[in-house]
């Protein structure tokens, strides 16, 4: 059996633009991405902390070190610019591989520069029976 787990997210970052007319996903800092670990069309969840809107898509890179975070296509009318969100990714874990395995957590500022990396503590002390 595999478990659905947490395997990075974005947290609190800011929406920077809203683009009804692209062809769809969530733009996302190239820096960003590499530092959560998140891959170019990698399927991700996004959670709005201004409306509480939730919604699912895929990343797409924006340039490197831009700040951009956007909304693209029919997801652009669940955010407005200057909107806070989380942006996570999920992974499909073996029981052995859940005792090993720490989701990564990527801080930001307000203009979505990087702050810092973290990890949440590792499962090993959780009993799955």
């Amino acid at each position: 059996m595999q478990r659905t787990l947490l395997l990075a997210k974005i947290h609190n970052c800011t929406l920077t633009d809203a683009n009804l007319n692209y062809v769809g996903s969530i733009s996302i800092d190239k820096k960003l991405m590499e530092a959560a670990g998140i891959l170019p069309y990698e399927q991700v969840q996004v959670v709005n902390k201004s409306n509480g809107e939730r919604l699912i898509t895929y990343a797409i890179e924006a340039p490197g070190e831009s700040g951009a975070i956007e909304l693209n296509g029919a997801a652009a009318r669940l955010g407005a610019p200057g909107d806070r969100l989380i942006i996570m990714t999920y992974g499909q874990f073996t029981p052995e591989e859940v005792t090993t395995y720490s989701p990564r957590v990527v801080l930001v500022d307000e203009q979505n520069r990087l702050l810092e990396v973290r990890r949440y503590e590792e499962l090993h002390t959780f009993s799955l029976v």
